[in-house]
Formats: structure tokens, sequence, C-alpha cells
């Protein structure tokens, strides 16, 4: 399998980051984004919904859509979301911006819903004591070596649905997981691995 490619403007990045001119934006969430830890309830709240609208697609396309689900879910702020009513559901599966899909939507809306019933830094708590390890992980070389279900997103997708939220498989958890820098899956060699990393450091 693919391992690091050295970019035209000399910089080596994971070969998913390697995209075309067409697709920088891909690119820059690549280096600045992708892995770095992620804090918040409402913060971690819109990684797991847009994580869960991906489910089947690109993430590029959910990426160039975010400004139109952050405008149309509220900014991904639970409580607004929380919410929401049967009216805005509907509203929701008009809206162009978004990937209009019915369950998904209801399934957003459900997650706000449980993760209101939480204590303010609840959620946060809870998806992070999920992290595994750092050094216990050693950087992977290739895409090949970077699973798609670990044990760690097995059990926290599962405590999860125990706790009611939906499309939040041990395969999006995982996503999620490195998303919001849980893990650091940038390959060996990779320029934003070392950056990724000291902001996990400065993170605690």
């Amino acid at each position: 399998m693919s391992g690091v490619v050295t970019a035209p403007d000399g910089v080596p990045r994971c070969p998913w980051g390697m995209e075309s001119e067409q697709m920088a934006d891909y690119r820059a969430y690549h280096d600045t984004e992708w892995g770095r830890p992620v804090h918040g309830d409402d913060a971690l709240f819109e990684r797991m919904s847009l994580e869960a609208f991906q489910s089947g697609l690109s993430w590029i396309t959910i990426l160039r859509r975010r400004p139109g689900f952050r405008a149309s879910f509220a900014g991904f702020r639970i409580p607004e979301v929380a919410r929401f009513t049967d009216a805005d559901a509907e509203r929701l599966l008009a809206d162009a911006g978004i990937i209009r899909n019915r369950a998904k939507i209801a399934a957003t809306i459900n997650n706000a819903k449980i993760a209101a019933e939480l204590a303010p830094g609840e959620l946060d708590a809870l998806i992070w004591s999920y992290a595994p390890d750092r050094s216990g992980r050693p950087a992977p070389h290739t895409v090949g070596e970077v699973q798609p279900v670990t044990p760690e997103s097995t059990a926290l997708a599962k405590d999860l649905k125990k706790r009611g939220f939906r499309f939040v498989g041990p395969t999006t958890a995982y996503a999620m997981m490195q998303a919001c820098g849980l893990v650091n899956d940038h390959l060996a060699g990779c320029h934003a691995r070392a950056a990724t990393e000291a902001a996990a450091d400065a993170a605690g």
C-alpha cells in the first residue's frame, strides 16, 4: 500500500492529502486540521455528526458542505439542535447545503437530545476516555497499516450506542478519533505528523 508522497511543493504528505490543485481545500484539511486535538462538547458533537453524514460518501463531499451544515444545524450547538422539531427536520430535508438523508438528520437531532442530557464537559470526557496510549502506537508507514476499526473505537461505539446515540458504529467512531486527535494516523515521514504530535503534547 502507498506510503508518504512528496508533493510538487516539496512537502511530504499522506497520499490522501496529496491531491490535485482543484482539491487544495483537502490538502489544507490534511495539513492543519486532521489529527489535531479537538475538545469541547459542541466541537465533538459536530465531528460526530459530520462523520455520521460522511458514512458511504467521500470526506471531501462533507468538508465542502461544512459551512452549510454549520449554518443549518445552528453551529452544532447542542442545546439548540436538541430543540429541533419535526418541522426543522423537514426543513433540513429540503436544504441543498447539506446531505439530505432523513435517517442521518434524525440521528443528529436525536444525538443532540442525548448529549443535552449530559453534564457540561461530559461528552468530551466520555469520548477522550477511549483515546489509546500514544506511546504504544507506532507511526504507520503505509495506508494499509491504518485499520478502519480498533478495539478502542469498538468500545467507544458500544458505549455511545448504550447511551442512545445513533449512527456511531466502530468505523464512524474511529474516523472521529482520527479527525479529533485521539490517535495520530499521519504516516511516518508526513510533515503533519510532528505538528500533530506537538499539538497533542500541548493539549496534555
